[in-house]
C-alpha cells in the first residue's frame, strides 16, 4: 500500500480507501462487512469513510461493531455532517447546534472518542460560514476531531473558509472530497488548483462513475439497476458517454486489465489525489479494486485513456 500526506498536514492516508455509502448497514450483512474491513486492513487500507446520513446512521453503527476488533490508532476514520438526518429544522445543515449534536451521535454509534476527519457534507447557505469554521475549530480544540474537511464545496467557499481561519487563528479545512473519475473531470479545472493553493488534500468519490466505468452498461441498461433508477448514475446513460466507455473498455482489454481496475489506476496517478474512495459488496470486488495499486501506466497510456472521453 502507498501512503500519502493529506495536503500539507502531517496525516498519512492510504492511497485507496473503503467507503460505507450504500453498503454498510444496508446492502451488507454484518459478517460480510467485517470480512471486507479485515481484508482492507490486511492489504494496508487505513482510511474508512462514512457519514451520519448513510443508511440512516446504520452505516456508522455497523462499522462501530467492527471497530472494536482493531487498534483504533491504526485507522483513519472519517464521517460527515450536513445532509438531513431527521424531519426537524435543525436536523441538517452546518449550524453549531446540528454539527455538535450530530457528532456526538456519530461518536456514540461508532463507539470511539474522536474522528480523524470530519467533513462538511455539502455547503449550507443558511448558516454563516464563520459559525461553521469556528465550530469545527472548537471540536478540534476539544479533541473530538483531529482534522476537518469539506465535500463538494465551491472554490470560492474553500478560499473564504481559509481566509476566516487565518483571520481568527482557527484551524482551516485540510481536505476536500469531490466526485472525480475519467468521465467527470471538472475537478481538474475548478478544484485541483484551489486545493493546491490552499495546501489541502483531496479524497475523491465516485471513481467508477457509479459502476459505469466497469462496462456493466455497455450492452444495455437493466431494469431496476442504478443506471435505470438513480439520477446521478442516469446522467451517464447518454449514448455518447456509453460509446466512450466502450472505447475505454477496448483499451482495458488490450492491456489485459479489468476496466474498473484500470479506471482506478488512472485516477491514482492524477494530481492532487490523496486517496480514492472505493466501495465493495464482496471480497472479490475489493481485491479487484486494490489491484489498481499494482498497475503501471505510462504517461502515453494515461493520455490515451483520457482521450476516450
Amino acid at each position: 500500500m502507498e501512503y500519502r500526506r493529506l495536503g500539507n498536514s502531517g496525516l498519512k492516508v492510504s492511497a485507496m480507501a473503503l467507503g460505507g455509502w450504500i453498503t454498510f448497514g444496508d446492502q451488507l450483512d454484518q459478517s460480510t462487512a467485517r470480512d471486507l474491513v479485515k481484508l482492507a486492513v490486511d492489504r494496508g487500507v487505513n482510511l474508512f469513510d462514512l457519514a451520519d446520513s448513510y443508511a440512516g446512521g446504520e452505516a456508522e453503527r455497523s462499522f462501530g461493531l467492527i471497530l472494536k476488533h482493531f487498534k483504533r490508532s491504526d485507522l483513519v476514520l472519517s464521517s460527515k455532517v450536513a445532509l438531513p438526518v431527521g424531519p426537524g429544522p435543525n436536523d441538517q445543515g452546518l449550524s453549531r447546534k446540528h454539527i455538535t449534536e450530530s457528532l456526538e451521535e456519530t461518536l456514540d454509534r461508532l463507539g470511539t472518542r474522536y474522528l480523524d476527519l470530519y467533513f462538511c457534507h455539502r455547503e449550507d447557505p443558511s448558516t454563516p460560514l464563520e459559525e461553521t469554521v469556528r465550530t469545527m475549530d472548537e471540536l478540534i480544540r476539544r479533541g473530538k476531531i483531529l482534522y476537518w474537511g469539506t465535500s463538494v464545496w465551491r472554490p470560492r467557499s474553500l478560499i473564504r473558509a481559509h481566509r476566516l481561519a487565518r483571520k481568527w487563528g482557527l484551524h482551516p479545512p485540510r481536505v476536500e472530497q469531490p466526485p472525480y473519475n475519467l468521465i467527470d473531470r471538472w475537478v481538474e479545472r475548478r478544484i485541483v488548483p484551489t486545493v493546491k493553493r490552499l495546501g489541502m488534500g483531496m479524497t475523491v468519490w465516485s471513481p467508477l462513475a457509479g459502476g459505469v466505468l466497469t462496462g456493466k452498461y455497455n450492452d444495455g441498461i437493466p431494469q431496476g439497476s442504478r443506471g435505470d433508477t438513480t439520477p446521478w448514475v442516469q446522467k451517464y446513460m447518454k449514448p455518447s458517454v456509453l460509446e466512450s466507455v466502450r472505447a475505454f473498455c477496448r483499451e482495458a482489454d488490450a492491456l489485459s486489465i479489468e476496466p474498473g481496475t484500470l479506471a482506478l489506476a488512472w485516477l491514482l496517478k492524477q494530481k492532487g489525489v490523496s486517496s480514492v474512495l472505493t466501495g465493495a459488496s464482496h471480497p472479490d470486488q475489493l481485491h479487484q479494486n486494490l489491484a489498481a495499486l499494482d498497475v503501471e501506466l505510462s504517461p502515453k497510456q494515461a493520455a490515451t485513456l483520457r482521450r476516450c472521453f
